[in-house]
């Protein structure tokens, strides 16, 4: 491909000849300017979801232990994005063609099926806000009808590129959002008075350990950097100390997370809430103080965080599809399926469900995350994949036992712990993370052996 740094072993073997980019290094002529990804990336920041977190951490574990594990995480967020976006701008892979350097390319298809899953149900989440506020606040428009019209337009907004469409949507949705958050608190507090309440928050005697619990909470949704990872690989080369260090970096989640989570716990803590606490609750909440303006704002948070969550699950089943039966879907018939999927799931009562298959999921994404790591950071890498890996299917192997042992073994290891419970549940996510890096380590040096026996193999044959 034009403008990729070539590998050191593999000469211009890696490129692939596909209509779904999830297939295709993004050549440098392709790259989106620093202001067009910030636009597009910056539309992730906005879930309602976020302000959900942080008011449950506070009610968990109090509002300081809240703050303080808030802080850890977006320090944690930042560095660990930070390194997968040098990593990804250098390279233009997508998490499907890393996926197969690290697992083979069989292999790969586990991350694509966790990665549009896990997205899929996000816009579940996200879409059954919308049309749950939509359905209560105007009767007459039942909840299937509005859960419909949600799907009917968000399909069609993936259907551009990260560069040239959705850059634009969130660049103007944008002030929308900042200026609506500002608008509910100035309201709230006008409406109701201001109160300390919020920064007591929580059980009386709080663990003083309890920041551990929340930076551990939010391990859960490491799925962002699978996020990161199939955003940053449109950043252009000269850009990447500004999109590792801000657009991907610690203040994109000081924003996403932080601010989100402040706002949501004052917020909370200043309106009355009918029945207990979710996205929806909230929303509700601030449509009833907002009125229409509310319900605007609750569309404009909802549809820019959709607009992720509609676009990877698309390309990732894609992926999913190539990796597993060879044949390769037009992306509008991938984003019909993802929207059949995600209309199908807000209408049947399986959030529960779905709650706890993102448990599990979620363990398999931080151990991903942990491997990821470990490949990028390794020291002599490049001697044994080169500066761009090789991703051709046919010189790689089905399934590398070196990243699928890892994987598949840290997964385990915190699902086990997960289910035991108790004081285990502090530790499982991090032991999962551990134990991912260390097996990974230990065993990927023999991945050499499994590209040249697999280059030879194809030559031959």
């Amino acid at each position: 491909m034009a403008g990729v740094i070539p590998p050191k072993n593999t000469g211009q073997d890696t490129a692939t000849t596909s209509s779904d980019p999830n297939q295709e290094l993004v050549p440098i002529d392709d790259r989106a300017t620093r202001g067009s990804l910030t636009m597009a990336w910056w539309g992730v920041c906005s879930a309602m979801f976020y302000l959900v977190i942080g008011i449950a951490m506070a009610e968990n574990y109090g509002t300081k232990n809240a703050i303080i594990g808030l802080l850890i995480s977006c320090v944690a967020y930042g560095i660990i994005n930070g390194i997968i976006t040098r990593y990804a701008i250098r390279t233009g892979m997508s998490v499907a063609l890393f996926s197969r350097v690290l697992f083979g390319h069989k292999g790969a298809a586990l991350a694509t099926l966790i990665f549009f899953a896990t997205a899929m149900y996000y816009a579940v989440f996200e879409g059954s806000v919308i049309a749950v506020t939509f359905s209560q606040t105007y009767p007459s428009i039942p909840y299937w009808i509005a859960a419909l019209i949600v799907v009917a337009y968000s399909v069609p907004m993936i259907m551009g590129s990260v560069q040239n469409w959705l850059d634009k949507l969130n660049g103007v949705l944008l002030p929308f959002y900042i200026i609506g958050l500002i608008a509910a608190i100035v309201m709230a507090t006008n409406e109701y008075g201001y109160s300390n309440a919020w920064l007591a928050v929580g059980p009386e005697q709080t663990s003083p350990f309890g920041w551990w619990n929340v930076a551990v909470y939010y391990m859960g949704i490491w799925v962002l950097m699978m996020y990161t990872f199939d955003y940053a690989r449109y950043g252009k080369q000269k850009d990447s100390k500004y999109l590792s260090w801000f657009n991907f970096g610690i203040p994109f989640y000081l924003v996403a997370f932080f601010l989100s989570g402040l706002a949501g716990i004052y917020l909370v803590s200043t309106i009355p809430l009918e029945g207990a606490l979710s996205e929806v609750s909230i929303t509700l909440a601030l449509v009833k103080l907002m009125g229409v303006f509310g319900l605007i704002f609750v569309v404009i948070t909802q549809t820019r965080i959709n607009t992720a969550n509609y676009l990877l699950a698309t390309t990732n089943l894609q992926a999913f599809v190539k990796d597993t039966i060879n044949i390769q879907m037009p992306k509008f018939v991938g984003a019909l399926l993802i929207g059949s999927f995600i209309f199908v799931l807000m209408l049947l009562d399986v959030f529960a469900y779905l709650l706890q298959a993102l448990a599990y999921q979620g363990v398999f994404v931080v151990a991903w995350v942990a491997i990821a790591l470990t490949h990028i950071l390794y020291p002599k890498r490049e001697d044994i994949f080169g500066a761009v890996p090789v991703i051709n299917p046919e010189r790689l192997p089905a399934f590398d036992k070196s990243g699928l042992i890892a994987w598949i073994g840290a997964s385990l290891v915190g699902i086990v712990l997960m289910n035991l419970g108790g004081n285990w549940l502090n530790w499982y996510a991090t032991l999962t993370f551990a134990t991912a890096m260390v097996l990974y380590a230990v065993l990927m040096p023999k991945t050499q052996q499994h590209i040249v026996t697999a280059s030879s193999e194809a030559i031959i044959n």
